[in-house]
């Protein structure tokens, strides 16, 4: 059994977040809300989200999964203005769900959940750098080094948080103080990540007012946002691209 509403803008960011990665997940449902974690195909990203019953003006769950396309539930939410309110409902007897907003009712076909690649374990990995800035200075970090370069250092010298990435003739390199952040962790590390990833993953991250990133000397990268009011929150690991000599 799932019925809810939620808000039009939390829903739309929600799927926003999760398909940054990949194009269809497993929705894990439970009285207490609603959490998917997912790898993309390369196996060089990961999602982990989770929105409780809290973000929803109304909810009703039993345990359970939804297969969903995110690219189709996407498309449905482009009908929704941002005041809209979205009632979604599980019709238990075709297994689609349905989906209401302002008098359109879509009837969205579900995918098997053992269709779907199996969720990952998420690592457990003690990073010696937290950093905890605005979204959009990631953004626009990122969008720098795109104009140069497929891959970005992220980085940390001390007290300096640095961004940079080199082409063959250009260089680009963003750097911000301790004090230029809203919190930072001192200490040394250096990681090498695509842009590809990056791009999509800042395009989520770029909303948000905070965003906290974990960094180390050629470890994945941890990147936390809250969404939803703060009822719920998404977190990226990324592999890095390690150089050989």
């Amino acid at each position: 059994m799932f019925k809810a509403v939620i808000g039009a803008e939390k829903l739309k960011d929600s799927v926003e977040s999760i398909s940054a990665l990949v194009d269809e997940a497993k929705f894990r449902i439970t009285p207490d809300g609603i959490s998917v974690k997912a790898v993309d195909p390369a196996n060089v990203a990961m999602v982990s989200f989770e929105l409780s019953k809290d973000a929803f003006d109304s909810f009703e769950a039993s345990e359970g999964e939804l297969g969903i396309d995110l690219a189709k539930l996407s498309s449905i939410m482009d009908m929704a203005d941002k005041t809209d309110n979205i009632e979604l409902e599980l019709d238990e007897n075709t297994h689609k769900l349905v989906i209401q907003m302002r008098g359109l009712s879509y009837t969205m076909s579900l995918l098997d959940p053992s269709s779907i690649r199996k969720e990952p374990k998420v690592p457990t990995l003690d990073l010696p750098v937290r950093i905890v800035i605005r979204g959009e200075d990631i953004k626009r970090a990122v969008k720098a080094a795109e104009k140069v370069s497929d891959y970005m250092y992220m980085g940390a010298n001390g007290d300096i948080f640095f961004m940079e990435a080199e082409g063959d003739t250009d260089k680009v390199r963003v750097e911000m103080a301790k004090d230029q952040l809203i919190d930072m962790s001192s200490g040394d590390a250096r990681s090498l990540f695509s842009l590809d990833y990056l791009t999509d993953i800042s395009k989520v991250a770029g909303k948000a007012p905070e965003v906290t990133i974990d960094i180390g000397k050629d470890y994945p990268l941890k990147l936390k946002i809250k969404i939803a009011d703060g009822h719920g929150e998404v977190s990226y690991m990324l592999a890095p691209r390690v150089e050989t000599e």
